[in-house]
């Protein structure tokens, strides 16, 4: 019998879809200021890494709008979320 391989969290449909439902709430707002962020990743211990695009890339107040607007609107809407992390495009 074939060894069952283990699904990494992050790559949970509902877990994606919950996070973006989220983020979707709130890309009318970042994009009035020219901004946006999309999804890169969704780590083994919970951790969301976004992508921030336009002028959220280079605006001095996005660790502000990352912790205080991003991350708390995706633990709000995703529990089992643990922290939110800005990565850079690759």
């Amino acid at each position: 019998m074939p060894e069952k391989h283990a699904t990494r969290p992050g790559q949970d449909p509902a877990l994606i879809q919950s996070v973006e439902k989220a983020l979707d709430s709130l890309r009318p707002y970042l994009m009035t200021d020219g901004g946006s962020v999309r999804l890169k990743d969704i780590t083994d211990d919970m951790v969301v890494e976004l992508e921030l695009l336009g002028a959220c890339g280079t605006c001095p107040m996005s660790t502000m709008t990352l912790r205080a607007g991003i991350e708390q609107a995706i633990m709000r809407t995703v529990p089992q979320i643990t922290r939110v992390e800005a990565v850079n495009a690759l």
